[in-house]
């Protein structure tokens, strides 16, 4: 209702001596007239002013005339349109004589009113001079508030915006319609779950459906077969479409659409579009059309539809099945899916296909023709598993003919390994496709060898890769595709940029990325995104960039979704690893969510946001991310990010002091490391996997693997494998250093770490290289604080239990995860001093980077062994009323979620020590709970 007529009324009903108002209120059925005035009616009452209720058309539903308007009143009339000739006549006398401080409002359809345009019929009423007539009209809802109420019945996981859009345009916003809807389905089994095929199954409320279907039943015979055209067509039609569909003829159908626009089944929706008021009543009423009839209006309606331009295929199609034309069904179907894919629209084109497919008696020949164009599109489209399904079942029809049941077992191949990580399922296919597709001669054989080419898959060795490689050239070259040369090339890209091939570039540049040809642009920007994520695992982060761009811009232009999210995924590990961290968690969480029906795309997602969240000490959250949250098994995950994830997974497990699980986890993930042969993969699993065997004991099987790593690297160019091996070697050496109580070979430690630091450096890539900054800090006041004559002299009393329980464990760790706690006093001040900065440093570094847990750790060290500043009185200060620096670290820790062994391992406590300081910080606070803590802090 509108601004101007509330204030209006409001202002008659205020002052007694205001003029008098009459407010019509007109809307269609269930556009919530009788709700207004309800709600008129339940405004605060005043003293002055009575209420008074007409209800038209029903006995006894009028006030008595006699006494009208002898004190102030609000007089509310509902539903004029049902008033007959008699109640008019009344109500019209005594709407001509409202008095001062009084107002009336009347309700009515427009659609069922006797005289159209005259709520109180004819002849025009002649109105008193004071009297103010207003005349409002209530529309539908929008989409917003469709969603507000959606919300109030469903709650806010029910109003998606799948479910909002759908609810919004089966109602029309009608206010009735939807509260019925939303209640069919708040009272779904199983509960709603927001999309848009549930809206669409919850069926059509009984209001709308009954009075569309009376009105429908009120016209004559002749008449009705417009409404049934309308029920038909389902969606705005022109006059023309309408008359043609129903089959009236020109002039019998013209009258027809102006009995039904007169009765309301119709309803003008635009300017010369016709339909329904309530779109989803509309398969209320083709359930009331008889089969033979409905057939043939489908028939005609399938006719009508192919007229227009651009020609709607799949509504097309629709009518042609309904009609019973399956051929032409089909045909247009394949049309439709065409049609989608060649303008991107590939999960279209699937969802159609799909639907397709899986319905019965469809001929083998037609499923010859819609099976490959539903695998073309899958591959480079996103993923759907209903399309895995159906292919798994086509494949095995033996009517198929070979060169199609190869084609669909590529795409089926490659489905499985890119899109839905089941590679060893995936390799089994594709074996099985390059083999029928090479009997039959086919192109598509050198695309099922390079599929095998790809190395980033767990199983086949790096030998095996290139053996497929030397197949697929030849098949390529043999049949001389274009296209299909570019997608060998496009793989060769990979397998060589992979394990740091120094042709690797070269290849890159010779990548068609000039080519009009939209499959050799597609291949070509594979090739590039292959080069990109490449580069990112050997640490060329600096040319990711210009890869990237190049990639995914080919990528939009020649129509390759997939190529384009994977993509996305190499940009957030090229955020990680360079420092971009600002934003990273959410980036990965909308990329995950974006990719909700394809979660293996999104593993790269997963894994980033996993890694953010052990930096910033959230290791429950972390091990749910790093485990791609169940999606699907971690052990699928490309061998490059498997191996980073189980790096991850030791770093926790050691930092909780689980030595011994955290070596069988190190020991199963190098195997398939090994196995792949492709160690520049390496570089994010060995530091964690040395510092796990060497910490267990098992200091022979640490050796092996810094020398498999280092030999299998060999001279090749890959900067972080590199910088990782120097790390690892400088991991080893501080843990045999500590193990056998050599101080002296702390330093050359400490020389590796500052030559692996350096090396991240130039990379870049400042959280590895304040890692392993701190790793040099470290080495350097251990040796000091094994080399100092009276380490209790110097410590905090306080933590002299602290270091003894920290002493006591086996080995130091990069990050610094238990090990010897180093104190002064030191016997080299300038090397102490030296640490101290590079410590300071670290703790800096990761403060900016918000790697919560490291800063932390890093301060904790630096607190227990930096001199203390001259002009510091004796003993501690006092924190009675706040947290000290030690509270306060061990707060941070707890409201991250760590336990009191974690933390007690991160700062060099023991846990008892780490439960006073909790219980200190509460106190301090007022926290009731470690959860109420980190609200406190």
């Amino acid at each position: 209702m509108g601004g101007s007529a509330l204030r209006s009324l409001a202002r008659a009903l205020a002052d007694r001596d205001a003029e008098p108002v009459l407010l019509f209120v007109e809307g269609s059925a269930g556009l919530g007239k009788s709700h207004l005035l309800r709600e008129l009616a339940g405004l605060p009452r005043t003293p002055e002013v009575a209420r008074l209720w007409w209800r038209c058309g029903v006995d006894g539903g009028q006030p008595e005339e006699d006494g009208f308007w002898r004190e102030p009143t609000l007089l509310l009339v509902d539903d004029v349109h049902r008033a007959g000739e008699d109640e008019l006549r009344r109500l019209r006398r005594v709407l001509a004589g409202p008095e001062p401080g009084s107002a009336a409002v009347v309700t009515y359809r427009p659609e069922e009113l006797p005289c159209p345009g005259l709520p109180l019929g004819g002849p025009a009423m002649t109105y008193p001079f004071r009297l103010t007539v207003l005349r409002d009209r209530l529309a539908p809802w929008d989409e917003e508030r469709v969603r507000q109420a959606a919300a109030e019945v469903l709650g806010e996981g029910g109003c998606t915006a799948e479910a909002v859009g759908a609810l919004h345009e089966g109602t029309g916003g009608v206010p009735r319609a939807v509260v019925d809807l939303l209640a069919l389905l708040r009272e779904q089994r199983p509960a709603f779950t927001g999309t848009a095929a549930e809206v669409a199954a919850a069926g059509v409320p009984a209001r709308p459906a009954e009075l569309v279907l009376s009105r429908t039943h009120a016209l004559s015979s002749a008449h009705r077969p417009m409404v049934w055209a309308a029920a038909v067509l389902d969606g705005p039609a022109a006059r023309d479409e309408l008359i043609a569909v129903s089959g009236l003829g020109a002039v019998p159908g013209s009258d027809a659409l102006l009995r039904a626009l007169e009765s309301a089944a119709l309803a003008e929706l635009g300017e010369g579009r016709y339909g329904f008021a309530v779109p989803l009543v509309a398969s209320a009423v083709r359930a009331t059309v008889p089969g033979p009839v409905r057939q043939d209006l489908h028939r005609r309606a399938a006719a009508a539809l192919s007229r227009r331009q651009p020609v709607a295929w799949a509504a097309v199609g629709e009518h042609h099945r309904a009609a019973g034309e399956y051929r032409r069904w089909l045909r247009a179907v394949e049309k439709a899916a065409e049609s989608a894919a060649a303008s991107g629209r590939h999960q279209e084109a699937i969802t159609l296909l799909e639907r397709t497919l899986a319905a019965p008696g469809i001929p083998p020949q037609a499923r010859a023709r819609l099976a490959p164009l539903l695998a073309r599109n899958a591959v480079t489209g996103l993923r759907s598993d209903q399309t895995v399904e159906v292919l798994a079942q086509i494949v095995q029809d033996a009517a198929l003919p070979p060169a199609v049941r190869g084609e669909l077992r590529l795409d089926l191949g490659l489905m499985l390994c890119n899109q839905m990580g089941r590679y060893t399922e995936g390799w089994r296919v594709l074996e099985i496709a390059a083999a029928e597709l090479r009997e039959v001669r086919s192109v598509l054989a050198a695309r099922a060898m390079a599929a095998l080419v790809t190395p980033y898959w767990p199983g086949a060795s790096l030998d095996v890769h290139r053996g497929w490689l030397i197949k697929a050239m030849a098949a390529a070259d043999d049949n001389g595709d274009e296209a299909m040369r570019t997608a060998v090339l496009a793989n060769h890209v990979g397998l060589a940029m992979s394990w740091a091939d120094p042709e690797a570039w070269d290849l890159v540049r010779r990548l068609p990325v000039k080519s009009t040809d939209p499959a050799c642009a597609r291949q070509a920007a594979r090739g590039l995104c292959n080069a990109a994520d490449s580069a990112v695992w050997l640490g060329f982060y600096r040319r990711v960039d210009g890869l990237l761009t190049e990639g995914r811009e080919l990528a939009t232009r020649s129509g390759a979704p997939y190529t384009e999210h994977s993509a996305s995924g190499t940009r957030l590990l090229q955020e990680w690893w360079t420092g971009q961290w600002l934003g990273l968690a959410t980036r990965c969480e909308e990329f995950i969510a974006d990719t909700a029906d394809m979660p293996f795309l999104s593993s790269d997602a997963y894994v980033v946001r996993g890694l953010l969240a052990v930096a910033q000490g959230d290791w429950a959250e972390a091990r749910s991310w790093l485990s791609q949250r169940g999606t699907f098994g971690t052990e699928n995950l490309p061998v490059p990010l498997g191996a980073t994830a189980a790096g991850a997974v030791i770093r926790l497990t050691l930092a909780r002091q689980e030595v011994a699980a955290a070596a069988e986890q190190a020991r199963a993930a190098w195997a398939v490391v090994a196995e792949k042969g492709v160690w520049p993969w390496a570089a994010e699993l060995a530091p964690w996997a040395v510092e796990a065997l060497a910490r267990a004991g098992d200091t022979a099987a640490a050796h092996a693997m810094v020398r498999d790593f280092a030999q299998g690297l060999g001279e090749r160019d890959a900067p972080a494998a590199r910088a990782a091996l120097v790390w690892s070697r400088a991991v080893l050496a501080e843990s045999e250093a500590l193990a056998q109580g050599r101080p002296d070979a702390l330093s050359a430690a400490a020389e590796s770490y500052r030559k692996a630091a350096a090396a991240y450096a130039e990379l870049p890539r400042p959280y590895s290289q304040a890692l392993t900054t701190e790793g040099a800090g470290r080495c350097v006041l251990a040796a000091d604080a094994a080399e100092a004559s009276d380490a209790s002299d110097a410590s905090d009393p306080a933590d002299v239990t602290d270091l003894a329980d920290a002493t006591g464990e086996a080995g130091a760790g990069v990050a610094g995860q238990g090990g010897a706690s180093p104190a002064a006093p030191v016997s080299d001040p300038a090397a102490t001093a030296a640490a101290i900065a590079e410590l300071e440093s670290c703790a800096h570094h990761f403060t900016d980077l918000g790697a919560v847990w490291d800063a932390t750790r890093a301060r904790a060290l630096l607190r227990t062994r930096q001199p203390a500043k001259k002009g510091r009185p004796p003993g501690r200060p006092s924190h009675s009323d706040q947290l000290s620096p030690r509270e306060a670290e061990v707060a941070q820790l707890a409201s991250s979620g760590l336990t009191n062994r974690e933390i007690a391992a991160t700062l060099h406590l023991s846990p008892r020590t780490v439960e006073q300081h909790i219980a200190g910080a509460m106190r301090k606070t007022g926290a009731l709970s470690r959860r109420d803590l980190a609200h406190r802090l």
